[in-house]
């Protein structure tokens, strides 16, 4: 998993939010209101509930873009429990949450690098690949 997951209120807008990926270079970040995870907003977002409306960005409030969180595991959840609930709501992005804290998300790339780390391990797959 990553453990630098960025939160973001629900009441900045989607243009503050798309700044803030783009500073950290990264793909989502988790929605929260009062401090508790109520949502995410992806790259995905932007392009379907913004770019193809033809919306502003800086008059839109990320809580009326984010996905809400459907499904989530804790840090000792199994990985094929975690991958099963990815599977299961159609997700590329599971938070980890520890005491109602998102403490942080696996996403489709984690599970390719560590696909790929067991695939090296086991001698199916050499360095070169």
């Amino acid at each position: 998993m990553t453990k630098k997951v960025i939160s973001i209120d629900e009441g900045i807008t989607a243009y503050e939010a798309a700044k803030i990926m783009t500073e950290k270079r990264i793909s989502s970040l988790i929605v929260e209101r009062e401090n508790v995870p109520i949502g995410i907003i992806t790259e995905k977002d932007f392009v379907k509930k913004i770019c193809t409306k033809d919306l502003v960005s800086s008059k839109v409030k990320v809580g009326t873009i984010m996905s809400k969180i459907q499904t989530y595991a804790s840090p000792d959840t199994p990985v094929e429990v975690a991958v099963q609930r990815m599977v299961n709501h159609k997700i590329r992005r599971l938070p980890i949450l520890s005491e109602g804290k998102v403490v942080g998300i696996i996403s489709v790339t984690d599970l390719a690098k560590q696909l790929r780390t067991i695939l090296l391990v086991d001698g199916i797959l050499s360095e070169e690949t």
